[in-house]
């Protein structure tokens, strides 16, 4: 008997990205950390990478966290 059991985490009807496998999996198949989700539909758990892409782009070009001025910015030498 294992002294300590394998916990997943999810439920069915979860629908989850693995990363490894580049496919759709519904409930908690792979280990959390090679996965994005959960997603409530298969459709959206499809398009988890562009999802992924369009917020990375978003958060790039988010004037929030670009307001210090970089090294080229404030005319300092270099």
């Amino acid at each position: 008997m294992a002294l300590f059991k394998k916990r997943t985490v999810g439920k069915p009807g979860e629908w989850f990205y693995c990363l490894e496998h580049k496919k759709v999996e519904e409930g908690p198949d792979c280990p959390a950390k090679d996965r994005f989700g959960p997603y409530p539909s298969r459709q959206e758990a499809q398009h988890a990478m562009e999802t992924a892409q369009e917020r990375n782009l978003e958060w790039d070009t988010d004037p929030k966290w670009h307001d210090r001025k970089g090294p080229d910015e404030d005319g300092a030498a270099g």
